[in-house]
């Protein structure tokens, strides 16, 4: 967890970047992390597929079926990354959906994560009051961040109460829609990245959803303190492959 306040407290923009973790090749993940953190990439979400993903776009989808294919598992991801902190510094978080979790077990999940040195969790479907009432003692535990998301829609009164039971950084999906579906932000996403920086909540927020170049990095980044891309990472991998990273982190940069 401390690396993420560590980053989070850094003057500069974050550029975190999401990947579904064995896509495109099953023993791709841990070249994938030492390649983004070599170009400069400030955190990392790894994807841990799952065969319903509702909030993810067809590229992410493609690639955690695909992943799946390859035979990528819970079990298989942390015997992946069991040293990964040898080569790898910078914030590491794992993404996913909440029933792979419980599947492995929350706690046994958590002690891995803390053995391996993952930062924190960002679990889309574990609701609020679930997280407060059974398992943020686990995550507290064993030091894991739980990031939680927002979005246009989400009440003020709601934000705050995310707000507080946060300890790391508050995931703003940009628009109510799955992942790489647009191109670009308008006013209304404008007016909401605004409108959140007034309210002073207590933990930074990093833009996710519909970010793919530079120019929607500082426009997500105008008024939060960094941006997530994943769709637009992934086509990059699909098209290039691990060849293609160094230059799509530049073209962001």
């Amino acid at each position: 967890m401390q690396r993420i306040q560590d980053k989070l407290q850094n003057n500069k923009k974050l550029l975190s970047i999401y990947f579904t973790a064995g896509y495109p090749s099953l023993e791709d993940t841990v070249p994938i992390l030492e390649s983004l953190q070599e170009n400069g990439v400030d955190m990392v979400e790894i994807g841990l597929p799952f065969s319903d993903p509702l909030a993810d776009g067809p590229t992410i989808q493609a690639s955690g079926t695909q992943a799946l294919k390859n035979g990528m598992t819970t079990t298989l991801l942390f015997e992946q990354l069991k040293d990964i902190r040898k080569t790898v510094s910078i914030p590491l978080i794992i993404m996913g959906y909440f029933n792979p979790v419980l599947q492995y077990g929350v706690e046994n999940f958590c002690k891995k994560c803390q053995e391996i040195g993952i930062d924190g969790l960002i679990l889309p479907d574990l609701p609020l009051a679930e997280y407060k009432e059974h398992y943020k003692p686990i995550f507290e535990k064993y030091g894991l961040s739980n990031t939680f998301l927002i979005t246009p829609q989400t009440s003020e009164e709601r934000i705050k109460q995310l707000d507080n039971a946060s300890d790391g950084f508050i995931y703003m999906v940009s628009s109510a829609s799955v992942t790489g579906s647009q191109s670009g932000f308008g006013n209304a996403q404008m007016d909401y990245f605004t409108r959140i920086k007034n309210m002073n909540l207590n933990n930074p927020q990093i833009v996710g959803f519909g970010i793919s170049n530079t120019e929607t990095f500082k426009a997500a980044t105008t008024h939060a303190k960094g941006a997530i891309i994943g769709s637009a990472f992934i086509k990059i991998l699909t098209e290039k492959g691990l060849n293609g990273i160094s230059d799509f982190v530049k073209s962001i940069r």
